[in-house]
C-alpha cells in the first residue's frame, strides 16, 4: 500500500482552477484501475492524501506523473510505501463517522 501526500506550491485559486481536471484523474484511477483507496485534503487545505494500492512504487509513481497537479508543478507528491498487516473490520463506518468510537 501507498500513501501518497501532496504538498501545494501554488496558491489556492490556481489549485482550484486546476480541480475538475485532479478529480477526473482521480476518478480514473478509483474507479477504472481500482488503485486509490480514499482521498482528501489537508487541513489545513495545504495538500492531499491519497490511499492507494498498487504492483510497485513504479506503478505508483507512473500514476502520480498523470496528474494534472504533478504535470503543471503546482505540488510536491511524496509516496510512503507500507505493508498494511491490520485494519478496521468496521473501516466504512469509521471512515463515515458513524462509528461512535471515531468521534
Amino acid at each position: 500500500m501507498f500513501v501518497i501526500e501532496l504538498s501545494y506550491k501554488a496558491d489556492l485559486a490556481e489549485i482550484d482552477a486546476h480541480m475538475t481536471a485532479h478529480v477526473k484523474f482521480l476518478r480514473k484511477y478509483y474507479y477504472a484501475s481500482g488503485n486509490f483507496l480514499v482521498s482528501g485534503r489537508k487541513t489545513p487545505r495545504d495538500g492531499g492524501i491519497i490511499l492507494a494500492v498498487g504492483k510497485s512504487r513504479q506503478q505508483i509513481e507512473a500514476i502520480v506523473e498523470e496528474d494534472p497537479f504533478h504535470q503543471r508543478g503546482l505540488a510536491d507528491f511524496r509516496i510512503i510505501e507500507f505493508r498494511a498487516s491490520q485494519r478496521a473490520d468496521d473501516i466504512q463506518k469509521r471512515i463515515d463517522g458513524s462509528d461512535p468510537r471515531s468521534r
